[in-house]
């Protein structure tokens, strides 16, 4: 489930604000942006942001919401001097794997030497290479590693994770995994939705029993998961050598029974018909790298967000998505990392907007408004998180650059000098 600090944050006010971009709604609509909509920045020069009992009081100009603040507050106010930075909502990442004890580094050679990511799974690397480890890990270790991983990407100024288990595949590893998010997350001031990942690919033990490993998942994993609210979303990696369309469907089914929301692993390495899964009104589809001409234009009559991850498509030299067509043809797109330990190893959100930017054609503007607003949609926390507006969270970034798009061009280069966690400063 989602987790925040504990603790209730002093008054902050961030000042000497060069470039403040408020992505602040104007429609009243609360909807994800599409097309145009993804341009729109609301951008404030010399701004200020006054934050209170974790959240945004006023923003605005640096005068006025500098008086405001130390007028309400007086000398218990903390002031941050962002040094005439850029200042923009942290960023949301809806798509990470934070549960795993060490990285693929046989697989990445092989890869390089020239074998497919389906014949590194087929001889038994891949995800299942990472089950015998996560399995065997005791639940302190796994809430290291997880925690290590928030702390990352917290540099990189993300404030508000999505963090799915899947890398144990059995009933008591994928609670443990589930817990280790759950401890996690109550040790980091950001914000953690978690979710089920059960159905990452079939465990060994189960290998020509895929069905049964379904019914696992089905009437025993998922049922627990809800009864101890470990889990915020149900997901499948629906694709060939993983999950069919119609045992996504059943698992769907039963995430819909337990009231837990979905998304899924789609049209990454072969295409699907996602026609089938729309009545269950995913919160998203992630990858559609191998997305159809009909599914491409179905999206864009949907809610569902179609979560993009370039760096999966950079990590494996595999073709990237459509985000153009997809943007151009009205689909709400958000970008996350996919940060993983096979095929995306990489915490920082700045270099998946350079990558979209490069690679994907999207311009800054696009990338930002689909890492942090677009974002918050696909983990259905837009009324709280995605933009600077008064009343919601206080989650920010601040970078150490004069102008937004320096956060796609400077790739590798972190320049996230702080972050604001519901309301709670780290400088970094």
């Amino acid at each position: 489930m989602s987790a925040t600090a504990k603790s209730v944050a002093k008054p902050l006010l961030l000042t000497n604000i060069g470039q403040l971009l408020t992505l602040k709604d104007i429609t009243g609509r609360n909807e994800p942006r599409r097309g145009r909509e993804l341009l729109e920045l609301g951008i404030i020069e010399n701004a200020a942001i006054f934050c209170r009992e974790g959240k945004i009081a006023a923003v605005g100009s640096e005068v006025a919401i500098g008086a405001r603040a130390t007028q309400e507050i007086g000398s218990d106010l903390r002031v941050f001097d962002c040094r005439g930075g850029t200042v923009l909502p942290g960023f949301v990442d809806s798509h990470t794997h934070p549960v795993f004890v060490s990285p693929r580094l046989v697989d990445f050679e092989q890869r390089i030497q020239g074998s497919t990511y389906e014949q590194i799974a087929n001889a038994g690397g891949g995800i299942r290479s990472s089950i015998e480890r996560v399995r065997k890990a005791s639940e302190d270790d796994l809430v290291s590693a997880v925690l290590r991983a928030f702390e990352d990407m917290e540099r990189s100024g993300t404030t508000t994770i999505e963090a799915k288990s899947g890398y144990g595949l059995s009933l008591d590893s994928e609670l443990k995994s589930l817990r280790s998010i759950r401890e996690a997350a109550q040790q980091w001031p950001g914000t953690v939705i978690s979710t089920f990942l059960g159905a990452h690919v079939i465990p060994p033990e189960f290998q020509q029993r895929a069905d049964e490993y379904v019914d696992l998942v089905c009437e025993e994993m998922i049922p627990k998961v809800a009864k101890e609210k470990l889990a915020d979303f149900v997901d499948v990696f629906c694709e060939r050598g993983a999950f069919s369309i119609a045992q996504t469907e059943r698992i769907f089914a039963a995430a819909q029974k337990a009231r837990m929301g979905t998304r899924a692993h789609v049209c990454q390495f072969t295409p699907q018909d996602l026609s089938r899964l729309a009545r269950f009104e995913p919160a998203s589809y992630d990858h559609l790298d191998c997305l159809t001409d009909k599914d491409l234009q179905s999206l864009a009559q949907q809610r569902t967000i179609a979560t993009l991850l370039p760096g999966a498509s950079y990590f494996l030299a595999h073709s990237y998505a459509i985000a153009r067509r997809l943007i151009d043809a009205g689909a709400a797109v958000a970008l996350a990392t996919d940060f993983n330990p096979g095929t995306s190893p990489t915490t920082s959100m700045p270099i998946v907007l350079s990558m979209a930017c490069t690679q994907m054609r999207m311009t800054p503007a696009e990338a930002i408004s689909a890492a942090t607003i677009n974002g918050a949609h696909a983990l259905r926390l837009a009324k709280r998180k995605g933009s600077i507006e008064m009343g919601k969270e206080a989650d920010l970034a601040v970078f150490d650059i004069r102008d937004y798009r320096e956060i796609c061009y400077w790739f590798g280069r972190e320049t996230c000098r702080a972050t604001v966690m519901n309301g709670h400063l780290a400088i970094h």
